[in-house]
């Protein structure tokens, strides 16, 4: 493992590469691999997984400077966090086709508590700190990185950044749109190109890191001590939003897809969420607590989550009954114009496809 771990450091630009080809590839699979959804999914799967390791490997290469056998790194959260989300897709078709509609969601389920359980216990390992982009992004200290420069706000590349496959014309309904799905993950509030963070990072390894002094760790007595009641909400919200995704397939799976209950639970989660981080992110009682304020990164990732909520309009009952026929009425209206009328219609085909399976996933 640690020749495999050296070749990929030494050949970063060749690795990456080499996975911008094989995620093309997918594109072209023969036609034999595209009478089931199976192995795409397992293909795409594969790849992201591979992907995220990939990365892994490469943002966690050691200093120059750094001299001796390398110790043990803390337990890696953020790639594991990545893989089970590349996995559930898969899980959930593999599940569909072998045990039926009804009994997938018990496999979902389990796939949404493993990605639960990987978030609180980072929640915890992190000192409290909010998750940003669902904890595959550091959230490192605003006072102690230099990504608070003016040159970048932090946004590191997330681990299994992939491209879907699109095979047969089912799976490419359902698969187009997975940017839709990933609308949540990816959104950024800067918009420098993933190169430069790439580079800023690489640059980051090279020169050594100034010489800080050590924290010790938020435990859970000492933010409600110092913090208070304030300190009590923010344990709440992030807890709600990390939970979120969980309930809502929980719902699902007992009201059903076209149930309102799961719909409506989802949403009042995630604007109490919101509601509860603004007097948070407000409150301050004097110059000492002046470190609890939100970081840079932090605020990016509340507007972050603000954006999630217009998944739920694709997501159904609303999308059977409101969204869907605001596409179907565009549909009519633009078919007779030429070109126009061809392009509206496929995307609308897409969409439709895309949301019976990658939206209710999104969203943390």
């Amino acid at each position: 493992m640690e020749a495999y771990k050296r070749w990929v450091r030494r050949n970063r630009d060749f690795v990456h590469s080499l996975e911008s080809l094989a995620n093309g590839l997918t594109w072209v699979l023969p036609e034999r691999f595209s009478a089931s959804e199976l192995g795409p999914e397992a293909a795409t799967a594969i790849l992201g997984v591979i992907t995220a390791i990939n990365e892994h490997i490469i943002e966690t290469t050691p200093s120059p400077t750094h001299k001796g056998p390398v110790e043990a790194s803390a337990f890696p959260y953020a790639l594991c966090i990545s893989a089970v989300k590349d996995l559930e897709t898969l899980v959930e078709v593999a599940s569909e086709h072998f045990y039926g509609e009804t009994r997938k969601w018990n496999f979902v389920a389990a796939t949404e508590g493993i990605k639960v359980l990987l978030r609180l216990l980072l929640f915890r390992n992190s000192g409290y700190r909010m998750l940003l982009h669902g904890g595959e992004t550091p959230n490192i200290d605003d006072k102690l990185n230099p990504s608070s420069s003016p040159f970048g706000d932090g946004n590191l590349p997330k681990y299994g950044a992939q491209t879907p496959a699109l095979l047969s014309n089912n799976f490419a309904q359902n698969r187009a749109l997975t940017a839709l799905s990933r609308f949540g993950e990816n959104a950024r509030m800067v918009s420098e190109p993933m190169w430069f963070h790439r580079m800023h990072h690489q640059q980051s390894t090279v020169k050594p890191p100034l010489p800080v002094a050590e924290k010790t760790k938020p435990t859970l007595s000492s933010i409600l001590s110092e913090r208070g009641f304030s300190g009590a909400l923010f344990l709440l919200g992030e807890t709600l939003f990390i939970t979120r995704p969980l309930i809502y397939v929980l719902l699902i799976r007992k009201y059903g897809m076209l149930s309102w209950a799961p719909w409506f639970l989802s949403l009042a989660i995630d604007l109490l969420g919101a509601g509860i981080f603004s007097p948070v992110s407000l409150s301050k009682t004097g110059q000492e607590n002046q470190r609890f304020l939100p970081s840079t990164l932090e605020k990016d990732e509340m507007r972050r989550r603000k954006l999630l909520w217009a998944l739920y309009l694709m997501r159904d009952p609303f999308f059977s009954k409101y969204t869907r026929q605001k596409l179907e009425s565009t549909e009519k209206l633009l078919e007779p114009v030429p070109i126009f009328g061809m392009l509206t219609a496929k995307i609308i085909e897409l969409i439709v496809g895309a949301q019976t399976r990658y939206t209710y996933m999104s969203g943390s």
